[in-house]
């Protein structure tokens, strides 16, 4: 609780013993006016809003109600009612703000990853500058208990980070020379130094912020209703007010003393508080408990069609695999597997290509130079290298057509292939694929538990590997062989078919049919900034496990708007009919306001937990 809510808290706290010394006292007459003091410590500021609100045209808000309706009870005499509509009011006022900065913090709380200071090496000397006064390439110095300020890769040392701010992950993760580290992450126990790999502006850190800072301004279908409803229902309730007041006693010659006080009730409960705080704090407490996840929703009306999602399109390279090639299959023919891994790894040890590091990862001991010869790159083709006086081929089935390998092997297996051959006798070939990654299968599952009707892959790789990582993941549809506008059709196409449709993926190539799906959901940790940039959704640690997750808080959000809209409505339109034909009181109109307002309040912090 901060400061000032506290203040707040002790004014209604004084409010409220003053009325009761009053109720206690017998105060007929002028004495009565006593009850203005209570009155005054309690609703000065409403009743001061209210007049500054006029002053400016802002006629119809719920302070102006408020005034309207306990300064009539005073002008008639229910100074109780008057006064004690008033700090009920306060006190209504005074949950919705402890539950609003509940999840502002929720959320804000992202803010702390922003680093204050880095520390730089310039001409040998370390000096603390501004983030943003570091430029690409620069070294850093890191130290335990520091935020790493910009992304970069480590030059020296080794620690292990708490990421839990960008991931939602609280178990520390090793760090060592040449791996990549994030911005925004704490360098828990070893001194390392970074090689800075882009400005502040593009670091992940700035990038999350600007998520965060733009979220509140994307609204939901259901917040812009019930912005468009408050302005149409409140001048209406008001004008209804005015002729339950005064129509009675000049046309049925009823009493008019009777009929002012059903109409300043009829005030009290007609104020929409409870919908227009409920409905948007309900939206931001969903989206805080999602951010404390790792997953950052761009605003309300992302959250809104997550829950509603029918169809989920996936990215494979990057995003249901690790785009990390590993060779999973030998298959040798006259020679040993050894030996066979041996020759490909001695002809592809001078290649920086994936396949090529994924061959040398699988030979796993240092290469013996001095058997290479020479080696010459085919593109397209593959790689010829002279070892051992030998010449040895290493490549695709072109390759093995071209130098009259006509024995080669079609292997049944997905992926690429690497055939081996030398001096045109065939060898074996060795099975390359990228690793799917380890939760993908769960997340899919799961989404299908939570009624998704079609997951679907999108991909730029060949057909054969295509349907193998669909057939293995479970998935319903393959759509491979795509160029980005290839994606962007086939997306267009799913749209035609109906209902919400999301797209999740990591790449460059994605930003398009991210942007045009209905919900484009981008990987955090290995996305490219336009994929970033053109998703609502921000899977911070890249783990698809958290897409159900994110669905189900999605759900769980809209299920407490809907709750709060239908139990708000349901007990206003109840106490205005009562209280239009006499069978409510002040105190009545109360509890619809406030108690209403409360009620409305404590579910929506619900969603925090969410």
């Amino acid at each position: 609780m901060t400061r000032k809510q506290k203040k707040e808290l002790l004014r209604i706290l004084v409010a409220a013993l003053l009325l009761v010394v009053c109720w206690c006292l017998p105060l007929d007459g002028w004495w009565a006016l006593l009850y203005l003091i209570p009155y005054a410590v309690a609703g000065w500021d409403v009743l001061w809003s209210a007049a500054r609100n006029i002053a400016h045209g802002q006629l119809f808000d719920e302070q102006f109600l408020m005034a309207i309706a306990t300064v009539g009870a005073l002008c008639v005499g229910e100074y109780r009612e008057a006064v004690a509509v008033m700090i009920f009011y306060q006190v209504g006022e005074w949950f919705q703000r402890i539950a609003v900065g509940k999840s502002r913090k929720s959320i804000s709380s992202l803010m702390d990853i922003r680093p204050d200071t880095a520390t730089v090496v310039r001409d040998g000397a370390e000096l603390e500058v501004s983030p943003e006064d570091v430029q690409t390439g620069e070294t850093i110095v890191v130290k335990p208990g520091e935020r790493v300020p910009l992304d970069g890769v480590i030059l020296t040392g080794d620690t292990s980070v708490n990421a839990a701010a960008l991931t939602g992950e609280s178990a520390p993760v090793d760090k060592r020379a040449g791996d990549e580290i994030l911005s925004g992450v704490i360098n828990l126990t070893g001194v390392i130094t970074v090689r800075t790999t882009g400005t502040f502006a593009e670091s992940t850190v700035a990038r999350i912020l600007e998520l965060v800072e733009n979220a509140s301004s994307r609204k939901s279908k259901a917040e812009n209703f019930i912005t468009r409803f408050a302005r149409v229902y409140t001048p209406c309730v008001v004008a209804g007010a005015v002729l339950l007041a005064f129509a009675p006693p000049l046309f049925f010659h009823q009493n008019l003393t009777d009929w002012v006080m059903r109409a300043l009730n009829f005030l009290v409960v007609s104020c929409p508080c409870a919908l227009v705080v409920s409905v948007p704090l309900s939206f931001f407490g969903g989206l805080g408990g999602a951010s404390r996840e790792g997953i950052l929703l761009k605003g309300s009306n992302c959250m809104e069609a997550l829950a509603h999602v029918k169809t989920c399109v996936f990215d494979k390279t990057g995003t249901l695999t690790r785009g990390a090639f590993r060779v999973t299959k030998a298959h040798p023919v006259g020679v040993s597997e050894d030996e066979l891994l041996t020759l490909a790894a001695l002809a592809e040890s001078n290649s920086s290509h994936p396949i090529a590091q994924s061959i040398l990862a699988a030979y796993g001991r240092p290469v013996e130079a001095g058997r290479i010869s020479s080696v010459t790159e085919l593109a397209g083709h593959g790689i010829e290298a002279v070892i051992d006086g030998a010449k040895v081929y290493a490549g695709n089935a072109r390759m093995m057509e071209e130098v009259a390998c006509v024995e080669f092997l079609t292997p049944e297996e997905a992926g690429t292939v690497v055939h081996v051959a030398a001096n045109g006798k065939y060898l074996g070939y060795l099975v390359i694929e990228d690793e799917i990654k380890p939760d993908a299968k769960e997340a899919l599952q799961a989404l299908k538990a939570l009624g998704v009707q079609k997951n679907v892959l999108l991909t730029g790789d060949n057909a054969r590997v295509g349907e193998a990582v669909a057939r293995r993941l479970g998935m319903d549809e393959v759509h491979a062989g795509l160029l980005p506008a290839d994606k962007v059709s086939s997306m267009e196409a799913l749209l035609a078919q109906g209902g919400p449709v999301m797209f999740v993926g990591d790449g460059i190539n994605d930003a398009p049919v991210i942007a045009r799906a209905d919900l484009g959901v981008a990987m955090g940790g290995v996305g490219s900034d336009a994929a970033i940039e053109a998703a609502d959704i921000v899977l911070m640690d890249d783990k698809l496990s958290k897409l159900p997750r994110a669905i189900e808080i999605a759900r769980r959000t809209m299920c407490i708007v809907r709750e709060n809209i239908g139990f708000s409505l349901a007990i206003k339109a109840l106490i205005l009919i009562l209280s239009a034909v006499g069978a409510a009181n002040m105190w009545h109109a109360v509890f619809a306001d406030v108690g209403v307002l409360v009620l409305a309040t404590l579910n929506a912090m619900r969603a925090l937990k969410a």
